[in-house]
């Protein structure tokens, strides 16, 4: 008995070694997600087929603003804050989960992948902070502090969206 309680001590800080290690794992050089509570200004951006409206905003370092998106297209779409480079991989996972069956053009899918013996699909989720996405017809938030001067993006990353143009330029000075 003395030696099963300092092994699962042990075991249970191991396991809570893991969960704040994949806390860490989305840090962001350009900011961190904000409660919309914090936000100085709110930007209301309109997601339609296949753009955005404004094309470009311009932040200043240091600020916490409020997207209310807005989807008034047919399509379901994605507001993702990041650089060309982020936005790249991002569609890699896009692609993964839309031929997955995760996503479809108009929402997320309702498959049950536990059922066909792929448990989590390999941790593929559409959780990342500076990411939301919106399907048609609705509204969704996303908040962000701005840390440091950065030209950046937001784009739509589902297959196609970015590279038929769903992308705006995000300049924070």
């Amino acid at each position: 008995m003395a030696l099963r309680t300092p092994l699962m001590l042990a075991g249970c800080l191991l396991a809570l070694s893991f969960g704040a290690a994949a806390d860490t794992a989305h840090t962001y050089a350009f900011g961190q997600p904000a409660p919309a509570n914090q936000a100085t200004r709110t930007v209301q951006v309109t997601l339609q087929d296949i753009s955005f409206s404004p094309k470009s905003l311009d932040v200043k370092a240091g600020e916490t603003v409020r997207f209310v998106l807005v989807n008034k297209g047919q399509l379901l779409h994605e507001f993702n804050l990041g650089d060309a480079a982020m936005h790249a991989e991002h569609q890699k996972e896009m692609l993964q989960m839309q031929a997955s069956g995760m996503l479809t053009a108009t929402g997320m899918g309702k498959m049950d992948h536990s059922a066909m013996g792929h448990g989590d699909m390999g941790g593929m989720k559409h959780d990342d902070p500076n990411s939301v996405l919106v399907e048609p017809g609705k509204t969704a938030e996303l908040t962000w502090t701005f840390t440091k001067a950065a030209g950046l993006e937001f784009a739509c990353n589902l297959p196609g969206h970015y590279q038929a143009g769903m992308v705006g330029k995000l300049t924070v000075e």
